[in-house]
């Protein structure tokens, strides 16, 4: 990928082939501002985070303990033992709905696993089962039905109050899991493929009935594990964790065209306890957001997001952020973690979404250690989206926002100076930002802010007045 092929000076002083004294000087400040980026610990220690889970291993370099270990499954089918045929025309829905049926004896009986060998495995959605393990061999694909009716409307779910896209129901994942525990969905990097272009264009036509599913969607549930396989082109959201606790998503690649709409990578919703780590992902949409349920639906359920680890994730997504916080943020988001990420060619790297009506609130939020390359707007916090479930939103239902920190950052290329946009009548304090150099953005550009206060050390360019208290911060 072109991005981790060019390094940072030739990206910056490429053009220069006998630099001059002013040239060198500038190239010995860049490396000493970038020794510095990367030599501060988190201001929010993962030790408080995992602290909290005291059965949780104290390791700093990983999360994934996150997951409790389950023990071999007692019982190992192959898809074909149901009458799959691997063969990409084949329609395996019934047999994959055999294969769980079957499975869900063995709950609470030592588990089971149902193996997915090399072939092209056409199906709709399926729901799992506890004590499961879905294994996909190297080239293993599991195809999305391109047949609507193999995506069967649900109810939508109670922090939305309607599907996110269209009032109403909404269409099931292709994989869904509802109140299940211990499962994993693990393989040697095999695929499934939601085929969403059918979708997407019924998006563009504006001839969508009901919410597009997920790929793969966890409600309910505990002790889930993710890993190393690649997702691609799913509908709408590609893997939604939420109402879950435990869950850790971990080595996977998500792929989708960077225009396919909505096409998220990671969205864990009103979730404790979720790992996110060391994951590829490009899509037309943010590649991780943090969200909480939408607006008085959301108020009313209160079931927050927190404990949140989001680590060494890279990609590229042109229209949105690397990683987002919101908008949907109404039973509130905290105890969150983001460092080590690598974004480029987006149109935001770090992004905090909100609006009139949502309430809710985020809080103790550490963003560290991020490196972009040709990123629009590095940093953002944004409102005004106008976008609420019905008429029943209150608009006088403010978030409010606290203590959230941004530091060790460098971004290449960047085109404009942060945007800081807090809401009005909302409280949005504590904000803290610190070894921030920003290099691209002209000298002319300012930031943007309003209704934000908080405090700077060490940015570059200089900062807004809101963040240039000089008074201290205990979280600062």
């Amino acid at each position: 990928m072109e991005s981790e092929k060019t390094t940072t000076l030739n990206l910056i002083f490429g053009p220069y082939t006998r630099p001059s004294y002013p040239i060198l000087l500038l190239i010995f400040t860049f490396l000493a501002i970038l020794s510095l980026q990367f030599s501060s610990r988190s201001l929010f220690p993962l030790s408080i985070l995992l602290s909290q889970s005291p059965q949780h291993s104290l390791d700093p370099t990983t999360c994934s303990s996150f997951f409790h270990e389950v023990p071999p499954r007692k019982i190992i089918k192959s898809i074909v033992d149901f009458g799959g045929v691997g063969d990409g025309k084949t329609s395996n829905t019934q047999s994959f709905r055999n294969a769980i049926r079957y499975m869900q004896r063995f709950q609470n009986k030592g588990g089971s696993q149902l193996n997915i060998p090399a072939g092209t495995w056409l199906t709709g959605s399926f729901n799992l089962t506890s004590d499961f393990t879905l294994f996909l061999h190297h080239g293993a694909v599991i195809l999305g039905s391109q047949d609507p009716k193999e995506w069967p409307i649900i109810e939508p779910l109670p922090s939305y109050g309607r599907g996110r896209e269209r009032l109403g129901g909404r269409h099931i994942s292709l994989i869904h899991g509802n109140g299940v525990r211990n499962v994993v969905i693990t393989g040697e990097n095999g695929t499934v493929d939601g085929q969403g272009r059918m979708w997407w264009e019924l998006w563009w036509n504006r001839t969508l009935e009901h919410t597009r599913g997920h790929l793969l969607e966890l409600m309910n549930s505990e002790n889930v594990l993710v890993s190393n396989l690649t997702f691609r082109d799913s509908p709408f959201w590609t893997i939604h964790p939420v109402y879950c606790s435990n869950v850790v998503i971990k080595g996977m690649t998500i792929l989708a065209p960077l225009n396919a709409p909505n096409t998220d990578g990671i969205d864990p919703d009103s979730s404790t306890n979720v790992c996110i780590e060391d994951n590829y992902i490009e899509s037309g949409d943010d590649l991780v957001a943090i969200k909480s349920g939408w607006d008085q639906y959301g108020i009313n359920m209160a079931k927050p997001s927190t404990n949140i680890i989001v680590r060494r994730v890279s990609g590229t997504t042109p229209t949105c952020s690397g990683v987002g916080i919101g908008s949907e943020m109404s039973g509130g988001i905290s105890n969150i973690i983001i460092e080590n990420l690598h974004v480029w060619n987006s149109a935001a790297g770090v992004r905090i979404k909100s609006d009139n009506g949502r309430g809710g609130y985020v809080t103790n939020v550490s963003i560290s250690n991020i490196r972009m390359e040709r990123v629009k707007i590095p940093i953002r916090f944004s409102r005004g989206s106008n976008d609420h479930p019905d008429d029943g939103w209150d608009s006088k239902a403010v978030p409010r926002f606290k203590n959230i920190s941004i530091s060790n950052v460098v971004s290449v290329n960047s085109t404009k100076a942060p945007v800081l946009e807090g809401v009005k009548g909302s409280s949005f304090e504590g904000l803290c930002f610190k070894n921030i150099t920003l290099l691209g953005v002209a000298l002319s550009a300012k930031w943007r802010c309003e209704y934000v206060a908080g405090f700077a050390n060490g940015v570059f360019p200089v900062p807004c007045p809101e963040l240039q208290n000089n008074g201290t911060s205990s979280w600062c």
